[in-house]
């Protein structure tokens, strides 16, 4: 069996996926504003071996359901939320291993100044640097930055498209990897013949200059993306090394999976599903522990969440009312979703009896030994990887996965009990810093 990949799902803000769980008085994710609170996050996945820390962003509030903030303001429904770049060079700095995923929308920043931010943070990170590649959903980010609305679903693919064609030059095009001599004695730093200005004319996008930054160790970072809808499915292939899958079914995520894997061969693909757990060192501790945490679980912080991922104001439906999300411009793969695990034709009601901690996703539940066989049993029929395991009361959801079901799943082999050596890219797939040949970002890469 292959080996299981672990992330870390969070947030820099209060309220994540399980809203409602800030309540608990063992929380501590309100001390999301300070450095030592993601520091000592960092060492913690570290020491557990997790390959990466996944973080979340959103550039807008949740402000559909009920047709205002006010629900996600109440409860710290992903705001107050601040810049997770921000918080990777310290955690990099306490670490030597852990990579970081950051979730950055590529609508709303030109492509030189963030190609430049994420090669300081390969650079500042020594290669375990990863993007999640989001094209946005909200209306309200959209409004944020100066627009009326967001694009059409479809068309911020195309969006994407081009901007991908724009950094891969700005990452691999300008530079050649020898071009930095630091040669003290004659007085050259850098060789300006294997230098050269980058030239993009696109639709959306037009640049005409020399990248300012020297080749960092991944060139490109590590690329994450969470589209499953059909189109959003057509840019994973093309451009994703790991993706990200919402948890509805096993037979529903494997669909999903097999399909990525068949368009992007035969450039391989890992796949992660986002799960969360409760354990303990008994089953009936952490039935125990579960009815703890979900005296804390916030109806109305799902709804206004699940409003906003969805594009559905549900405070227009009645409880037992079909919802109809087929004009829906948000994230189609979590409509999808939804529809997978709870049929077609469900209702409110139906959403609502499936938020057992404050969010969609229903938890794992069990003794370490139940954990570890349901996500095997995730790997196998599921097709994936491994898994984004969003937070519930932390640290202590983390601090007890590390102590309790780490060890199970190295007792069985199917989890490693030391990091690979190298880059995150390295770590992941075994192979070298940059991205393979097959890869469009190869395309472009100036050789000499």
């Amino acid at each position: 069996m292959r080996q299981i990949r672990l992330n870390a799902f969070d947030m820099a803000c209060v309220g994540h996926i399980q809203h409602g769980m800030w309540t608990h008085p063992r929380d501590r994710s309100s001390d999301y504003t300070s450095l030592d609170h993601w520091v000592s996050l960092a060492r913690l996945l570290e020491k557990g071996l997790f390959d990466g820390l996944f973080l979340a962003d959103i550039l807008g509030v949740y402000d559909v359901y009920e047709d205002s903030p006010a629900p996600s303001l109440r409860g710290a429904v992903q705001i107050p939320l601040i810049d997770p770049m921000a918080l990777v060079p310290a955690m990099a700095h306490a670490t030597t291993n852990l990579g970081f995923g950051v979730t950055c929308n590529l609508a709303y920043e030109p492509p030189f100044l963030f190609a430049r931010r994420m090669a300081t943070l390969d650079h500042l990170t020594n290669g375990r640097i990863g993007w999640n590649i989001v094209t946005g959903y909200l209306d309200s980010a959209a409004r944020a930055m100066g627009f009326a609305g967001q694009m059409a679903h479809d068309d911020r693919y195309d969006l994407a498209d081009e901007y991908m064609a724009a950094v891969y030059q700005l990452w691999e095009g300008g530079w050649q990897d020898d071009a930095v001599v630091r040669d003290r004695a004659a007085g050259v730093y850098t060789d300006p013949a294997k230098v050269r200005a980058v030239h993009h004319h696109g639709k959306q996008f037009h640049i005409d200059a020399v990248p300012l930054w020297e080749p960092s160790p991944q060139r490109t970072p590590v690329l994450y993306q969470a589209g499953a809808s059909d189109r959003g499915r057509v840019f994973a292939a093309l451009h994703a090394e790991c993706v990200f899958v919402n948890g509805s079914t096993r037979a529903n995520v494997r669909r999903i999976v097999s399909d990525l894997r068949a368009r992007s061969a035969p450039r391989p693909m890992q796949a992660f599903v986002g799960c969360s757990v409760v354990t303990g060192r008994t089953e009936k501790e952490a039935r125990d522990l579960l009815e703890d945490y979900r005296r804390h679980a916030s109806v109305e912080g799902a709804l206004a969440h699940a409003g906003s991922s969805l594009g559905i104001d549900f405070a227009r439906f009645g409880m037992d009312e079909p919802i109809d999300a087929s004009e829906s411009q948000a994230v189609r793969s979590n409509v999808e979703a939804i529809a997978a695990a709870l049929g077609q034709g469900w209702t409110r009601r139906d959403l609502i009896d499936r938020f057992v901690l404050g969010s969609r996703q229903p938890p794992i539940v069990g003794s370490p030994d139940q954990v570890a066989d349901a996500l095997m049993l995730w790997v196998e029929e599921g097709d994936v990887d491994g898994f984004n395991l969003s937070r519930t009361v932390m640290p202590e959801c983390l601090e007890t996965f590390i102590a309790l079901v780490v060890p199970v799943l190295q007792e069985r082999g199917v989890y490693k009990t030391g990091y690979a050596p190298g880059t995150y890219r390295q770590k992941l797939f075994g192979a070298g810093d940059r991205l393979p040949d097959g890869h469009p970002a190869a395309s472009v890469r100036w050789k000499g």
